[in-house]
């Protein structure tokens, strides 16, 4: 399975001459806690909603979503990763057994994103602290509280990595501050994203995320047909900085109904585009 894109392999189609009714063709899903290997607590949710009609691509789909919480249990406790994955609307008891395998599947999936997420996240703070060891930049040194204030047992690894790291009875060697990033040869997703906890205002944010990836994969494939000009690229990877921008949630204000919409309506209309040019 591809963690980002949520696609999967699929089962047999259904067979000719109808299937299930569409309310029999949802299985149970499943909450489960996880302890990561820093002793962060994460709760895993995963519910199956049944056949739906994808907003994106206008078709209709059998949608299973992912949450994950860190800090489960705790004030601090948010959503940091959602994820929607689409399969075929076949409305068998052949076809919710295979839903309810993936399921189970997707758990140790979800397990493996937290690990990831946390080693990225871990690096993060070691840059951070780095860099504010070099600079005294107030910016940066508020940007590594926030992250001590919201993930504690990744800042205290963090932290400890670092000491081992530092040579014996030496003073610790400065490190250069952060440099431009590249510019991507296509889009990807952001490092950091706020995931609401209302459900629709959620439900656009992983969208938004589902049109980066999309637009991603078909830019790319565009490019290597030679389709996709400077101007395309140009345009694409603006429009995506912005929107990774605007659901990073460093700005509250990007998060209302109507910001959210118009990045998913703009990234989608580009999106089309491209794929009208793989035609």
């Amino acid at each position: 399975m591809d963690k980002l894109s949520g696609r999967s392999a699929q089962p047999p189609a259904a067979p000719p001459g109808g299937g299930l009714d569409r309310r029999l063709c949802q299985v149970v899903g499943l909450n489960q806690n996880y302890t990561s290997g820093t002793g962060t607590f994460y709760h895993i949710q995963i519910e199956d909603r049944g056949p739906l009609v994808d907003r994106i691509s206008e078709r209709e789909v059998r949608r299973v979503n992912v949450i994950i919480y860190a800090n489960y249990g705790e004030p601090s406790a948010r959503i940091v990763f959602g994820r929607d994955h689409d399969f075929d609307d076949v409305r068998t008891q052949e076809h919710n057994r295979f839903v309810t395998q993936k399921i189970g599947e997707l758990v140790a999936d979800a397990r493996a994103v937290i690990e990831e997420k946390e080693n990225r996240q871990i690096a993060r703070i070691k840059g951070l602290i780095r860099e504010y060891y070099l600079t005294k930049n107030e910016g940066v040194k508020k940007e590594f509280e926030a992250a001590n204030l919201a993930f504690p047992f990744l800042f205290s690894r963090a932290w400890a990595e670092l000491k081992k790291e530092r040579p014996p009875a030496a003073a610790p060697v400065p490190v250069a501050p952060r440099a431009a990033e590249a510019e991507p040869e296509v889009v990807e997703l952001a490092e950091e994203v706020l995931y609401p906890l209302d459900a629709e205002l959620r439900e656009q944010v992983i969208e938004i995320e589902r049109l980066i990836i999309q637009l991603g994969q078909d830019l790319q494939r565009l490019k290597a047909q030679g389709g996709a000009d400077d101007i395309l690229l140009q345009t694409c990877r603006k429009l995506v900085a912005r929107a990774k921008d605007g659901i990073s949630g460093r700005e509250p204000s990007d998060f209302t109904s109507r910001r959210l919409e118009m990045t998913r309506n703009s990234l989608l209309t580009t999106w089309r585009q491209v794929r009208s040019r793989l035609r």
